[in-house]
């Protein structure tokens, strides 16, 4: 292994040295041209909920119950169709001439690293196969605290999943956190 030696346990001598500096400066990350960004809603993005993809996801999860693999079965226990295992709400449809890869543009940072802070799902209709969402986020709070390794910011965004006709199927919150 090429580099310095870094012990496997304890402290790394750098660790604190971000906080320190933090501390001894006190300046804010999450400036007020930052701030105006919570509320700012972004372009929709479309989810296609196909057959093939829900039984992949249920597989990955470890489900077996015919619902997610057979569409008779499903059919039969009064299902429109394969119903999506909680967790999985399509794949974004993407049409790179048109747009970005990504268009969730949020506020630039003067922090490198990311972490996923959670995120939580709540389901108001089933989603079966053949659906089609339509995907609306915005920002809802940014702030921010200390860590550690010096300033975090944390930056909530709130999904809304609605389907073809307008009715809301279902909602994620997700916490990113930049250190």
């Amino acid at each position: 292994m090429r580099g310095r030696w870094r012990p496997l346990f304890g402290r790394s001598p750098h660790l604190g040295k971000g906080l320190r500096r933090w501390r001894m400066t006190q300046h804010q990350i999450i400036t007020d041209e930052v701030q105006a960004w919570v509320g700012r809603r972004f372009d929709p993005i479309t989810y296609e909920i196909d057959p093939s993809g829900v039984r992949l996801f249920a597989r990955t999860m470890g489900y077996t119950d015919p619902i997610f693999y057979d569409r008779e079965e499903a059919q039969r226990r009064g299902y429109r169709d394969i119903v999506a295992p909680f967790g999985y709400l399509g794949a974004p449809v993407y049409n790179p001439a048109a747009r970005p890869a990504n268009p969730l543009r949020l506020p630039e940072l003067p922090l490198k690293r990311r972490l996923n802070g959670g995120t939580v799902m709540e389901y108001f209709a089933e989603v079966c196969a053949g659906d089609v969402l339509t995907a609306t986020t915005s920002i809802e709070d940014i702030y921010e605290r200390p860590g550690r390794t010096g300033p975090m910011a944390f930056i909530v965004l709130k999904t809304e999943f609605r389907d073809s006709e307008g009715r809301l199927v279902a909602t994620q919150q997700t916490t990113l956190i930049r250190y």
